[in-house]
């Protein structure tokens, strides 16, 4: 047993079974946070374990999303993708990064074909780029970081905010942040500039505004830095 996490059963939304899932220990020691949001703890990486999947059929979710009754039609699509496909995955208490990403793009693929909306899956393809961060993948995080940007955009244009949390202008930062991190200064620039170029937002915002500033200052003061030398 982990000192991190734990186990215990929960029903599938899916089949109705009983599986084992893990869930992880909420005191855990942070260490640093990156621009896009990502948290990093001291020895050990929790986004490993936010997908839960069962063991008997093969459904995948964050807890979220497996906990909440699922309407009829998206569990007979499921239902009858599997029964063509049956996955076949063992239950593992520790996860490794090959795990992770199994279990994120099982995850994915499920919120796809379920026409999830594009936040969700933005989301899901946000935190699979910050297990290959962990894990040192660069190229396998640039396309993941890019994937969720994009589908970050498709959500801002065709989904309403606020949602789970975020306010469109968020989303805007947060576009922007994954660009940063891209080093694409030129798109980056162009969401962060939505923010910082709206009074209204610096009073409704205030934070949101901040960080998006910051954030522009920092760009702004590397590329000077450059220029001299």
């Amino acid at each position: 047993m982990s000192e991190y996490t734990y186990v215990v059963e929960k029903t599938c939304p899916v089949c109705g079974e009983k599986t084992r899932v893990i869930k992880t220990r909420s005191k855990l020691m942070r260490q640093s946070i990156d621009p896009d949001f990502c948290v990093h703890y001291k020895d050990f990486n929790p986004y490993f374990y936010t997908i839960w999947f069962c063991e008997h059929c093969g459904f995948a979710a964050e807890e979220r999303t497996f906990l909440a009754p699922m309407p009829q039609r998206h569990k007979q699509t499921i239902q009858e993708f599997l029964a063509k496909r049956p996955m076949n995955l063992k239950f593992k208490e520790e996860r490794g990064v090959a795990d992770a990403v199994a279990s994120f793009k099982l995850a994915i693929f499920y919120a796809q074909m379920l026409k999830q909306p594009y936040e969700r899956q933005a989301g899901l393809m946000l935190e699979l780029a910050w297990v290959y961060r962990e894990a040192g993948d660069k190229e396998q995080e640039e396309k993941a970081l890019r994937d969720a940007a994009e589908l970050y955009d498709m959500s801002l244009m065709k989904e309403r905010y606020p949602m789970n949390g975020k306010t469109d202008n968020f989303v805007v930062y947060l576009i922007g942040t994954l660009y940063y991190e891209l080093n694409d200064v030129e798109k980056c620039t162009q969401y962060l500039s939505r923010i910082v170029g709206n009074q209204e937002i610096r009073h409704s915002e205030p934070e949101v505004y901040n960080k998006a500033q910051n954030l522009w200052l920092d760009i702004r003061e590397a590329q000077e830095k450059e220029g001299k030398a």
